[in-house]
Formats: structure tokens, C-alpha cells, sequence
């Protein structure tokens, strides 16, 4: 959940203001003198970031019905605005400008109390124009000011009074691992901190670091590898494909429909990952009806299909031989194991040809297809197609007992492989 100050603006995407007065890139510098007195500066945004509509509870109740398993809420993006009281953000929080409220104070506490989903917490470690920072950065970050007065504090802060079970670091990437002092707070949080037995983190903490080292691999923005991954990763997405911030000016089409994000999350569910799908609510503390459609369609698919999804793991293919629109999952029980193919085009002819799967037959158990969530024929007819491979005869079905509107979930038991 990307929210801040940038979403007054609300214009472009959440880096405003450093593409207004870093790169002083055209269109915003347009935006400001077509909308603004010449005097504005980013700050005076802050008091129209109002949050009068925000209500922590509505908010955790869509987010469970998208079937999430954890958010991520941003606590603090490169701007340095912080979404709770920080000792260690005078005058830049959220209740001393702006809502006067703790937002993330709130938001945990309808997400542990209300829901069953984990809490996380995104925290951007540098900030664009922080002067401590920038002095750091001039001195080649052989002094750490920034660090210790900012960054490090700010993260004892916010495990220490929210406990969240997923900290995601960001703004990392100008500076080494040795300048945040990383490795030294890490070893807190998995030691000493109160979150010590159950967090997880990612893998944004210095330069070089990401994609190499951390509790699970983000590698990059909209990370979506076509091949099984050996290590846990993290696909980070936006809905609104330009932004992870609300812009006023999006059209229809800059939004992912429904088909996009379920096939992303399929793809990346194959291949070994997480998805991590962002919504980017207003200033005024709304979230817009198309994310709100968006999740609410997402979780529809998943109350059908979620048992190829949750707690799944890679199977021996990922995408199918002979078929590009089939995905495959899989769960293992002792010797058995049961692969998924999720099917992303119905075909024309009546028939699935799957060339992956290898069946079973005999005394160890027969393998058997079934269609997820479809109450009319238990076990769909298959002929195998030599060693390896399958034919399956799709059942004549009513568009009224079609389980489900994007994608179909084929159940394949006791496969070979």
C-alpha cells in the first residue's frame, strides 16, 4: 500500500517531488507552474494530506477478501514523510502534519485484531533531500549522520511499536550495506527484537545486496522470471502500470484487468514466488472502486483455485511442454505428489492436450483429473499419451456452473513426476 505525501499531487507517479526538483523533469515542473503560486514548495502539500475517509478496519476487510496472506504498508516512503508520530521526524509525520494520526498505528491494529492476514511494514532507508543525508553522500558515505540519526532509529521505532512480521526495505541502493549498518540491525531483528521468531525480510539493504542476500529476493521492481527460482522471491507489481502512487490522471487502460494480474500471479506462484500486488489509495484515505474491484476479483479467483496457489510449491515444470497457456503448481504428501495445471484459455476443441504430466496406474494409485471448483462431473476422462502426457476431455459446461471467469485449475493426482 503506497500512500504519502506524493498523493496529493497525485499527478505522475510517488517520485514527484524529485522528478520536479532533482530532475526538474518538464511535465511536473508544468504541472506545478499550471496548478501552483510560484512560491509552493513540496511541504505545502502535507496539510492537504487529509486521511478523513481512511478507516483501518474497511480497509483490512478488503484486503482479506482479496485472499492476501500479508500486507505491506508504507511507513515511510523516499520522501522522508513518515505515516506514524516518529520521535525521529519532527514536524514530518503524520500527526504533526497532516491527518494528525498514527496511520500505521491503526493499520495494525485492524490487520492483527480483524483479519487473519501478517503485518508488514515498507520503509525507504535513504531520503532524496535530507540534508544529513545528502552531507553523507557528498563524503562518498564515509560519515554515517543520516544513519544513526535517521534511518536506524526510525527502524528500532517502528518494530519496536508495531511488531510487524515483514519488514521491507527500500532506498538502499546508493549506498553499501556497511554505510546503513545493516548486517548490525538485521542481527537484532532475528535475535533480540520482539518479531525475532516469525519476520521475514527482503533483500533491499545496500548496494549490490538485492538479489543475492536476504529472506526472500526481490532482485527488482516487477521481478517476473518464466523459470523455477532456487531461492524464495518476491514478485513486487503495480496495478496501475505507470505508478505505485494514485494519479488523478490514469486512464482505464493503465490498469491491469483482472485476466493480467491473475496471470502474473499464476507465473509467479509457478515458478517459485510470492506476488506482492500494490494499491495506491487517495489523500483523502480511499481506495479507489478499481483497485477495489481489482482485489475483490482476485480473491474470487483464489476461493475457487486457492489450493493450487497457497502453500504450493514448484513442480518438476512450470510451464507445460506442448501447451504455453498451462501453469503448473504442485503439493506433495510422503510419496504422492498432485500437480495443477492452470489453464489460461479454454480451448476451442473440447480436449486439454497437456504434455508434462507423467500418470500413474496400478497398485500405487491411479491418477485422476478434476476440474476445480466444478460440482458437476467428479473425474474428467483422460487417455494418456504414451509415457508422458495427457489428453482430457473437457465436460459441456453451462456458463452458469463455469467455476470461475479467468482462469481453470486442473487437479492432476498421484503424478509420476
Amino acid at each position: 500500500i503506497n500512500w504519502g505525501i506524493y498523493s496529493v499531487p497525485s499527478f505522475g507517479n510517488e517520485w514527484f517531488w524529485e522528478r520536479w526538483k532533482g530532475q526538474k523533469d518538464e511535465a511536473y515542473v508544468k504541472f506545478m507552474s499550471d496548478n501552483y503560486r510560484p512560491d509552493f514548495t513540496y511541504p505545502d502539500f502535507a496539510k492537504d494530506f487529509t486521511a478523513e475517509f481512511f478507516e483501518a478496519e474497511d480497509w483490512a476487510k478488503l484486503f482479506q477478501a482479496s485472499g492476501a496472506k500479508y500486507i505491506v504498508f508504507d511507513s515511510k516512503h523516499h520522501e522522508g514523510y513518515t505515516l506514524w508520530p516518529s520521535k525521529y521526524s519532527f514536524n514530518w509525520n503524520s500527526m504533526a502534519v497532516g491527518p494528525n494520526r498514527d496511520l500505521v498505528g491503526e493499520m495494525a491494529e485492524a490487520i492483527k485484531n480483524h483479519t487473519t492476514i501478517k503485518f508488514g511494514l515498507y520503509h525507504s532507508m535513504f531520503e532524496w533531500f535530507n540534508p544529513l543525508y545528502l552531507q553523507d553522500k557528498a563524503a562518498n558515505y564515509s560519515t554515517q549522520d543520516f544513519v544513526f540519526a535517521k534511518t536506524l532509529p526510525e527502524l528500532y521505532e517502528l518494530v519496536t511499536n508495531y511488531e510487524p512480521e515483514v519488514v521491507w526495505s527500500d532506498g538502499d541502493w546508493e549506498a553499501p550495506d556497511v554505510y546503513w549498518n545493516s548486517t548490525v540491525f538485521l542481527s537484532w531483528l532475528y535475535n533480540d527484537s520482539p518479531v525475532k521468531d516469525t519476520v521475514v525480510v527482503n533483500d533491499r539493504w545496500g548496494k549490490g545486496v538485492a538479489c543475492h542476500h536476504g529472506g526472500f529476493l526481490t532482485c527488482q521492481d516487477r521481478y517476473s522470471p518464466t523459470v523455477k527460482q532456487n531461492r524464495k522471491y518476491e514478485n513486487a507489481m503495480t496495478i496501475d502500470r505507470k505508478s505505485w502512487g494514485f494519479r488523478r490522471e490514469a486512464m482505464l487502460e493503465d490498469y491491469l484487468s483482472a485476466f493480467d494480474l491473475i496471470k502474473t500471479f499464476v507465473i509467479t506462484v509457478s515458478t517459485g514466488g510470492n506476488m506482492l500486488m500494490n494499491v495506491a489509495p487517495t489523500k483523502e484515505g480511499t481506495i479507489s472502486p478499481i483497485y477495489q474491484e481489482r482485489l475483490t476479483q482476485v480473491g474470487q479467483w483464489l476461493a475457487v483455485n486457492g489450493e493450487a496457489i497457497y502453500a504450493s510449491r514448484p513442480w518438476s515444470h512450470q510451464n507445460d511442454t506442448i501447451n504455453s497457456n498451462v501453469w503448473y503448481t504442485s503439493k506433495s504428501s510422503g510419496q504422492t505428489t498432485d500437480a495443477y495445471a492452470i489453464l489460461l484459455q479454454w480451448p476451442a476443441n473440447k480436449t486439454l492436450t497437456l504434455g508434462a504430466p507423467v500418470p500413474s496406474v496400478g497398485t500405487e494409485g491411479t491418477t485422476s483429473v478434476s476440474l476445480m471448483g466444478y460440482s458437476g462431473q467428479a473425474t474428467l476422462d483422460y487417455k494418456a499419451t504414451g509415457q508422458q502426457g495427457l489428453v482430457v476431455t473437457l465436460p459441456a459446461i453451462s456458463v452458469l456452473d463455469v467455476p470461475c471467469q479467468w482462469a481453470w485449475t486442473f487437479k492432476i493426482t498421484n503424478v509420476q513426476n
